[in-house]
């Protein structure tokens, strides 16, 4: 993890980009994150780290324990820390780094919080077809059928689809485009969207499969070479 933030989703819009392009972004807040602690290989922690927090809090709504340790490397209280591992850029605590640490046209992993959806049946939590509303279906409309065997294994199986609680689960979208940084907002524009509500923490760390100075692969066959080998694709298939 090179490069990360701690950040909260604000909301979505649409912006263009410098070839007039109209993009779909979600807007999040990504700074000022305070460093609070520098961690090194060569100290008793015996690994490299950097320990970020964001969102300054109230210290009687710290706990004391978590306070202590802020206080120690001379922090401030703040809601979220995180420790973001390898991080590529020098820092020293007390610091503070924002959206800067990222540029337009930098791909990033936006790690967040789906929304919770409570209690859910199999047809919206696995997308079930459901049983059928004639010739004699009754009380089967949306229900998951039968879920284990008579007498050999006698058992329901592991892993065994049914309704529950769905939602509220830690999950990545990657390689999300960064189109514009507002450095005096300390915001970020990402293209597209990623889980989490607005007002909802968010990681925004560096892309694993796409990290600064990535660019796509470019084939080195000669245009008519191209529009050849597109041509002949529709043919092959048939």
């Amino acid at each position: 993890m090179p490069l990360g933030l701690i950040a909260k989703k604000i909301g979505h819009t649409r912006v263009y980009d410098a070839s007039g392009v109209l993009h779909p972004v979600t807007v999040v807040l990504a700074g000022p994150n305070r460093v609070l602690q520098v961690k090194t290989q060569a100290s008793k922690d015996g690994y490299n780290a950097v320990q970020l927090g964001f969102d300054d809090q109230k210290e009687h709504r710290v706990p004391k324990p978590l306070l202590g340790h802020i206080k120690k490397h001379n922090g401030v209280a703040v809601k979220r820390i995180r420790e973001f591992r390898n991080f590529s850029k020098e820092v020293k605590p007390g610091e503070t780094v924002g959206a800067t640490l990222f540029a337009p046209g930098d791909f990033v992993d936006a790690i967040g919080t789906t929304k919770g959806q409570g209690f859910e049946g199999v047809v919206k939590r696995h997308h079930f077809r459901g049983g059928d509303s004639t010739h004699g279906a009754k009380g089967f409309h949306r229900r998951n059928g039968a879920i284990g065997q008579r007498l050999f294994p006698g058992t329901v199986m592991r892993g065994m689809k049914m309704p529950g609680h769905m939602g509220q689960v830690t999950r990545t979208a990657q390689n999300l485009e960064v189109i514009q940084v507002r450095e005096a907002d300390n915001l970020l524009l990402i293209k597209g969207s990623f889980p989490g509500a607005e007002g909802d923490y968010v990681i925004i760390r560096e892309s694993k499969k796409r990290p600064k100075g990535w660019k796509p692969a470019v084939s080195n066959a000669p245009a008519g070479k191209k529009k050849a080998a597109a041509a002949a694709a529709p043919a092959a298939k048939k």
